[in-house]
């Protein structure tokens, strides 16, 4: 039942047009049925076209290809292709053999033409060919792509580690999703492999030429000996015969070998671009009218010479000062049609009487760029910086629970061409400047070898960065410098001053807008809430300070079902952040600790503690000899947590938790102060360090 089953599966599949995994089998079965079963003229006609279409169509696919990736298959066609070609090889061999003693067309027309017409007829000239084009293929082009694929295999495999840890920084930074980091570590790996598979497919070819030449050798004496041993030919009838038979077979299968060392040559050599080499070449080559008008002096002025070929010479001079003409026409209509765009919006009428339109309401979050940096930002010019900043905006709102405001970006003519600034609220709350045409090699922390670049500082996080060359990009991943272009740079400034200030991000209209988010798939939760339960002012401020604390407020059921219990008894937004911060407890454990691990924080002593309640009950101040003793003992006990890995987390009683986590905020942004009733009860607590056991 089951391999009826089975084979209804595959009939099926079939009939759907899956006809395409018979390809590879069926190919396989023709090639060893050609080394094995004699073929007529005519079919040996029909493969040997094919085996040229086939390269001609590897090689056109290999030049439209924009990255190496694009044709991933290509070692197992070539794979395929000289196979073809060798079973082709002892198909032909064996038909000269069999049937050469009865003329020119023995092996089918197609060999015939490349024995007669190709080299007139004469086999010490085909033999010369022949010898040639194989030394080109072997020596040349072959050893050439094989080298360059060995080459680009090695630095693949090197530059993997660097290459896997800049996926994982822009997956970490919000730059990408887990999905796209999924592609593109599969595309590391891929290129790697392709590389790899390259470098051993290139010894097909380069056995193929060495077969070739071997199979010309033994055809050419065999042929000899069965022409005049059992067909009684005279040696110069025999020789004229065979060896033009051997000619015409080696030629009609050289030169496709030829053609596929070609596009093998061109896989390998490209460098990745949005666009294929013929349009990498055009633009490349002849895109500055400089260089082609000084190629059309030299050229005319060796065309003036007495003796040379002065027709052929002045008419490239002609033709090339034509181009450059015409280039630098389009250039000029190009720079016109630009300066008239830029006058036309100088010279814009304004407005004759001022109204409330000019009163302009202060953006909430806004960007400047100096001009070197508008193409990024452009929507006109494809500006790769706008799709990144959508994207941080998006997985902000997964990650906190609001959707912040959108970035308003103007230029700024009096900053330098490619400084930048972020402002929020009309504040400004971070600056950088990027180095045109360079990368940005950061020292995670790890690094000891210094790389070749100008020194600078990482504008998000104040890590120490060298700006380097593009070809130096593989050489510092290898070295473990996390590597970033200058759009990867600013995204994740943007993203971390996102988070920095988050709470100041939202104000009382994005409060709004997330509880009509809410209304829509709960609307019982959030009916009667504002105001009857508490006002928009009180829930807006205990939203705000949750984030300025780095909480998510992604679980807002638990958030307004917390404040609907505890407001009936004591509306302080304060006390009610409290019982908020209580009933997350389990997310923000799972935030700095995530696992079922051991939870390793920084404590206080017993003493301590005590002294800060004694305080919190008189005063709600710490004094100032005691504050500076606990701000250098902070210090201390985050530096070691950074050290053993752990999070600068300090874990004490709820009732000090609110004074803590207000007092040391402006001295340790990065410093979290958790309740003791906000840890889950399964967690294993370890305190690695204690605060006050020296006082």
């Amino acid at each position: 039942m089951k391999s009826k089953f089975t084979n209804l599966l595959s009939i099926n599949a079939l009939k759907k047009g899956h006809y395409q995994i018979l390809t590879g089998p069926l190919l396989i079965l023709l090639i060893l049925s050609m080394m094995v079963l004699p073929l007529p003229a005519f079919v040996l006609d029909l493969f040997f076209t094919f085996n040229i279409a086939l390269s001609i169509i590897i090689l056109i696919v290999a030049l439209f290809t924009k990255r190496v990736l694009d044709f991933a298959a290509f070692p197992t066609v070539l794979l395929f292709a000289t196979l073809l070609r060798l079973s082709l090889n002892v198909a032909s061999t064996r038909v000269v053999l069999l049937k050469g003693h009865t003329g020119s067309d023995a092996a089918g027309r197609v060999i015939e033409a490349f024995g007669h017409f190709l080299v007139g007829g004469n086999f010490a000239i085909g033999i010369v060919v022949f010898v040639i084009l194989v030394i080109i293929n072997f020596m040349v082009i072959t050893k050439g792509a094989g080298r360059i694929a060995e080459v680009g295999a090695r630095f693949a495999l090197d530059g993997m580690p660097g290459k896997q840890m800049a996926i994982d920084a822009d997956l970490n930074a919000g730059l990408i999703g887990e999905d796209e980091a999924k592609a593109r570590r599969a595309e590391v790996t891929q290129e790697a492999d392709f590389y790899g598979s390259m470098d051993g497919a290139s010894k097909f070819v380069r056995g193929d030429a060495i077969a070739a030449l071997l199979i010309m050798v033994i055809t050419i004496v065999g042929g000899l000996l069965v022409g005049v041993i059992q067909h009684g030919m005279t040696l110069s009838d025999a020789s004229q015969t065979y060896v033009l038979l051997t000619i015409g077979d080696g030629l009609v299968a050289q030169i496709p070998s030829l053609i596929i060392s070609t596009a093998a040559g061109v896989i390998v050599t490209r460098v990745s671009s949005q666009e294929n080499i013929s349009d990498q070449m055009l633009k490349q080559l002849f895109n500055n009218p400089q260089v082609l008008i000084l190629t059309a002096v030299v050229i005319g002025l060796l065309g003036l010479i007495p003796g040379m070929p002065n027709l052929v010479f002045l008419m490239f001079t002609a033709v090339l000062s034509l181009i450059s003409w015409w280039l630098s026409k389009q250039k000029k209509n190009e720079k016109s049609v630009d300066k008239t765009k830029t006058n036309e919006q100088a010279t814009k009428p304004a407005s004759i009487e001022p109204s409330w339109t000019d009163v302009s309401i202060e953006d909430s979050l806004a960007m400047e760029v100096g001009y070197g940096l508008i193409p990024m930002v452009d929507q006109n010019q494809n500006g790769e910086l706008l799709g990144r900043i959508r994207s941080l905006r998006k997985k902000f709102a997964q990650t906190l629970g609001f959707l912040p405001p959108q970035i308003h970006i103007r230029d700024n003519l009096s900053l330098s061409p490619y400084q930048y600034k972020f402002f929020i609220k009309g504040g400004e709350v971070g600056q950088g400047e990027i180095m045109n045409n360079k990368w940005l090699a950061i020292n995670p922390g790890t690094v000891t070898e210094t790389i070749e670049g100008i020194a600078t500082t990482e504008p998000a996080f104040g890590l120490p960065a060298f700006w380097i060359d593009k070809g130096d990009r593989e050489k510092a991943q290898i070295l473990g410098y996390t590597v970033v272009d200058t759009s990867t740079m600013i995204a994740t400034h943007f993203n971390h001053l996102l988070t920095q200030f988050a709470s100041d991000l939202l104000g009382r209209l994005e409060t709004q807008e997330l509880l009509d988010r809410i209304k829509q798939e709960v609307p019982k939760l959030v009916e009667d809430f504002i105001p009857d339960v508490v006002p928009l002012t009180t829930f807006h401020k205990i939203l705000q300070n949750l984030l300025a604390e780095k909480v998510s407020i992604r679980d807002m059921r638990t958030i307004i079902e917390t404040i609907c219990e505890q407001a009936p008894n004591q509306n302080d937004p304060y006390h009610l952040l409290s019982v908020v911060r209580i009933a997350l407890g389990r997310v923000i454990t799972q935030q700095w600790f995530p696992g079922a691990g051991p939870i390793r924080v920084i404590g206080l002593n017993i003493n301590l503690e005590r002294l800060l309640l004694q305080a919190l009950q008189n005063t709600s101040n710490v004094e100032p000899g005691l504050a500076e003793d606990i701000i250098n003992q902070v210090k201390q006990a985050i530096h070691q947590q950074d050290a053993i890995g752990a999070p600068p987390v300090l874990l004490v009683n709820h009732s000090l938790r609110a004074m803590l986590s207000q007092f040391l905020r402006a001295s340790f942004p990065q410093l979290a102060v958790l309740s003791n009733l906000e840890i889950t009860d399964n967690r294993e607590i370890k305190v690695t360090y204690q605060i006050g056991s020296d006082m």
